[in-house]
């Protein structure tokens, strides 16, 4: 049985504010794009799969982990 399991909002605000800050410190863009705002390139990035950053979620004795 395969699940589907999306970010939540919190998530997903969590993920591209981590991202943006890390573009803003120097971090290589993933993304071929015009903008200079760090939070509209981690949010271009986010929406094309790009960003290399995991969560994990912890169901008492199981943890999921959503990529």
């Amino acid at each position: 049985m395969i699940i589907m399991i999306s970010y939540t909002r919190y998530e997903r605000a969590r993920i591209i504010g981590a991202r943006a800050l890390q573009i803003s410190m120097g971090a290589p863009v993933l993304v071929k794009t015009g903008r200079i705002d760090p939070l509209e390139i981690a949010l271009e990035e986010f929406e094309q799969g790009l960003i290399p950053i995991t969560v994990k979620r912890h169901f008492g004795e199981r943890e999921v982990v959503v990529t």
